[in-house]
């Protein structure tokens, strides 16, 4: 039975079937397992389709959307190419001359200046104002604190003249980071008015710093804030300023905490030297001396002269008789002196 299940060869009316009837049967069931339609010529006929496609339509065809993305692709190479070629070629140059190493110093460059010094001020014109800088307490408790003695202090200046003391004070309330501190101010104080370029240096007096157990000293030498050296000095000129006030006891030098701060601008940022003048200006006046103007054009400034407003006398005149100043003090004669912070400046001193 060519291996056939038994069951499976009979017929409709579940009776064998004969040799030519399997034979027949087996016939059709393999004619039904072949394809309904297929080529006696199939690698001919894929040719001749493949052949119909040209151009897009072939490459469509082939690689379906994925044709679409290579003009893309392309497209997009290019242009990375050039910008990498355009990137890196014509500057190669400059970086390899300008920043390779060097194998001497003296090959390099010269460095570029970035900064432009400080030109010296305009002395023949108005000076008066309060430079910028840094920042200061406005106000204070208008009550005072004697600086006490620290080692070393407190030594005699000079040897001859009468003997003046003085206490060094500062008004309650201000902010010591602007002043570097008590010990600060006071030191520049003392070591101003013991320098032999200051009044001790003209022979006519000798000064001693005391403190709070020494009973009425001569003067004080007070820091305080500018709402209460304007109460005490005044305010008519308009411009912040120092002074010396006289007391029933004595005399209190009134030092402007702003001035200190800032200084004057007609010493161009020469904290240094203008606080060494603001000191050795109001203890002179302390000590009797009154105000003066410019002697000679280019000369250095009489440390009685007002050079925290100006060197100019043209200047300074104008301030005190448009404001209620020392009227007539400083003649109006166009004379213009260099700044200077001392009495008694040496020869061989440029201040």
């Amino acid at each position: 039975m060519s291996g056939l299940d038994p069951a499976a060869a009979r017929g409709e009316n579940n009776e064998p079937l004969s040799d030519d009837e399997e034979e027949s049967r087996a016939d059709r069931r393999r004619r039904s397992a072949e394809p309904l339609r297929a080529s006696w010529r199939p690698a001919e006929n894929t040719k001749a389709r493949q052949s119909k496609a040209t151009g897009l339509r072939k490459l469509t065809a082939t690689f379906g959307w994925r044709a679409y993305l290579v003009p893309i692709l392309l497209v997009v190479t290019v242009l990375v190419v050039f910008d990498t070629t355009r990137g890196s070629g014509a500057d190669d140059s400059d970086i390899a001359a300008d920043d390779a190493p060097s194998d001497s110093a003296d090959e390099r460059p010269d460095p570029v200046a970035t900064e432009v010094p400080a030109e010296p001020v305009d002395l023949d014109i108005p000076t008066a104002k309060l430079p910028e800088g840094g920042d200061y307490s406005q106000t204070g408790e208008g009550t005072w604190h004697v600086v006490p003695l620290g080692e070393g202090s407190g030594k005699q200046a000079g040897d001859s003249g009468p003997l003046w003391t003085y206490t060094v004070e500062v008004e309650d309330g201000l902010d010591p980071a602007s002043y570097a501190g008590d010990d600060s101010f006071a030191a520049a104080v003392e070591s101003t008015l013991s320098d032999k370029r200051s009044w001790v240096g003209t022979g006519d007096v000798s000064l001693k710093r005391v403190d709070e157990t020494h009973p009425d000293p001569d003067f004080q030498v007070s820091l305080a804030s500018p709402e209460t050296s304007g109460k005490l000095c005044g305010t008519a000129i308009g411009y912040e300023s120092s002074c010396r006030l006289a007391t029933p006891d004595g005399s209190r030098v009134v030092i402007n905490l702003a001035r200190w701060v800032r200084g004057a601008m007609a010493f161009n940022g020469d904290l240094g030297s203008y606080r060494q003048y603001v000191i050795n200006h109001e203890v002179g006046h302390a000590l009797g001396s009154g105000h003066v103007g410019c002697p000679e054009d280019g000369a250095l400034a009489p440390v009685m002269m007002q050079q925290t407003f100006g060197v100019a006398n043209d200047y300074v005149a104008m301030l005190n008789d448009d404001h209620g100043g020392d009227v007539g003090t400083v003649p109006a004669d166009g004379k213009v002196c260099r700044p200077n912070p001392w009495p008694n400046p040496q020869p061989d001193s440029d201040d």
